[in-house]
C-alpha cells in the first residue's frame, strides 16, 4: 500500500507541473492570447502656453483670439518623418454617439532633429490642415466642470499622401495605421469663466458652434 500511495502522489504532481508548464507561454515569445506588440517611443511634449493638465487661456480659445499655442516636441525617434496632431474634447458626445468633438487636425509637421518647435500662431511650411481649414481652438461654456482637450501627438516613419479634403479623423487614421513609431498627448482643461462672448466667424455669421 505504501508503495502505492507514493506512486500515485508521483503522478498527480508530475501532472499538476505538466499542466502549469503548457500554460505559461515560451520564453521570450508573445503573451498569451496574441502577437506582441512593440513599445512606441514617448514623446515629449512643452508649451509655454499651459501645462500639462492645466487651465488653457482665453487666447487660445474661439472666446479669445484663436491663436494655436507652440509646442515643442522632442524625444523623437531617428525612424519619424512627419508628424501629426489631433486635438479633440473628451467631454462631448454628439448625435447620442461616442464620439468626441473633433477641433482641429494636422500632418506633415516637418521633423527637424533633435526637436521640432511650433511657433505659437504658425504651423511650418508644408503642414496640411484636415477638412481645409486651421486650428480651431477651445469652445466650452462656463459651467460646473472643465472641458478636457487632447493633442494627440504622432510621429510617422513617413509623409503622408492624404489630401486636406475631406481630410477628417477616420481618413487621418486610416493613414497613419501601420506608420506610428512614437506617440504622446498634452491636455488643457478649459471652460469659459469669464462669460466673454465669441467674436463672429471670419466667414460671417451661421458658422457652427463647438465646444
Amino acid at each position: 500500500m505504501p508503495g502505492k500511495f507514493i506512486k500515485g502522489a508521483a503522478l498527480l504532481l508530475f501532472a499538476a507541473m505538466t499542466t502549469s508548464a503548457l500554460a505559461q507561454p515560451p520564453a521570450g515569445g508573445p503573451p498569451a492570447g496574441g502577437a506582441a506588440r512593440a513599445p512606441l517611443v514617448p514623446l515629449l511634449i512643452e508649451s509655454k502656453a499651459f501645462e500639462d493638465g492645466g487651465i488653457v487661456p482665453l487666447k487660445y480659445s474661439m472666446y479669445g483670439t484663436n491663436t494655436m499655442p507652440d509646442f515643442r516636441i522632442s524625444n523623437i525617434p531617428p525612424t519619424a518623418q512627419s508628424i501629426a496632431v489631433i486635438l479633440h474634447d473628451l467631454d462631448v458626445a454628439g448625435n447620442n454617439n461616442p464620439d468626441d468633438n473633433l477641433h482641429w487636425l494636422a500632418w506633415n509637421i516637418a521633423v527637424t532633429p533633435p526637436m521640432i518647435q511650433i511657433e505659437e500662431g504658425k504651423l511650418p511650411e508644408g503642414t496640411v490642415n484636415g477638412r481645409g481649414r486651421g486650428y480651431t481652438g477651445m469652445g466650452a461654456p462656463n459651467g460646473p466642470r472643465y472641458h478636457h482637450y487632447v493633442f494627440e501627438f504622432y510621429a510617422l516613419n513617413t509623409q503622408l499622401d492624404l489630401p486636406a479634403m475631406p481630410g477628417d479623423r477616420p481618413d487621418l487614421l486610416a493613414a497613419m495605421k501601420g506608420k506610428v513609431v512614437a506617440k504622446a498627448a498634452y491636455v488643457g482643461r478649459f471652460r469659459n469663466d469669464t462669460n466673454a462672448v465669441r467674436p463672429p466667424p471670419a466667414g460671417g455669421a451661421g458658422a457652427p458652434a463647438r465646444p
